[in-house]
């Protein structure tokens, strides 16, 4: 069979899990202000990528581009304050960010909240809320960014939904319920899109150590040790492994990945046994 891969391609894969074509490349994280967006901007940065961060909390936003230029001096980095939830905040952002990069290559579109609440005590207030935020937000960031992407030919779309869209679990009905969302969004998206050159996918993480879970633990919400031993790797899930598998995604490595939902949970959803 005739090889079709370039010698320039060959080497790249020869050096391993090498994302280094992705230097130069122009990416858009939402909710990069902590957490996974954070971790997810440190491996971009790692890679020589520019960086577009999104949140709607400035101190946030300021204090990681601080820790990021920190560790990486020359990297090239913009910081836009707003909210997913409001469409017009995100076009102009995004417009913006356009206009200092000259495009948008990556999107990482993962500003959410979690929603855990006993189903019959759950406001209609923060059914909205989780809902407008973790549905409308995607759509609103994915709609504003494909425009440029179609236009130049290609682009990566990656959104961040949960184990809790694949399986559900009691008094989270509407986080599983914007999270299952978030993974059939993916597929439209993915297969409207796709002959323009561009990729939507999902990654769908399991309990991952980041600042919300500390919360709700704290909150009483989260048991670790429960969590600890439900999981069959017998641990909870490392922000940089999630980053990671983003970078992965955003690659050429994934070049043929389209409209799939990608669980990263330790066996979690695997594991049926109570």
């Amino acid at each position: 069979m005739k090889n079709t891969m370039s010698v320039d391609l060959l080497a790249r894969l020869a050096k391993g899990k090498s994302f280094m074509e992705l230097a130069g490349k122009v990416v858009l994280i939402t909710g990069a202000g902590s957490g996974l967006g954070y971790a997810m901007a440190q491996a971009f940065a790692a890679t020589g990528a520019r960086l577009a961060l999104l949140d709607i909390s400035k101190v946030g936003l300021e204090q990681c581009r601080a820790q990021l230029l920190s560790v990486f001096p020359d990297l090239s980095v913009q910081i836009y304050v707003a909210s997913v939830t409001d469409e017009q905040a995100v076009h102009a952002a995004v417009a913006q960010a356009q206009a200092t990069f000259g495009g948008i290559d990556v999107l990482l579109n993962n500003a959410g909240i979690a929603m855990n609440q006993p189903t019959h005590e759950l406001s209609g207030a923060d059914w909205r809320k989780t809902i407008d935020i973790n549905v409308n937000g995607v759509f609103y960031c994915a709609q504003a960014v494909a425009q440029g992407m179609i236009a130049q030919g290609q682009g990566v779309i990656l959104n961040i939904s949960s184990m809790y869209g694949q399986v559900a679990a009691p008094e989270r009905a509407a986080y599983c319920t914007s999270k299952a969302a978030v993974s059939m969004l993916t597929k439209v998206l993915a297969i409207e899109w796709g002959k323009q050159g561009l990729r939507v996918n999902a990654i769908a993480p399991g309990y991952v150590k980041t600042a919300l879970v500390d919360q709700l633990v704290a909150a009483g919400r989260m048991d670790l040790d429960v969590l600890t031993k439900r999981t069959p790797s017998g641990r909870l899930g490392e922000s940089h492994e999630v980053a990671t598998l983003a970078l992965f995604l955003a690659s050429e490595h994934a070049s043929f990945i389209n409209g799939q939902v990608i669980v990263a949970d330790g066996g979690w959803s695997a594991y049926s046994y109570i």
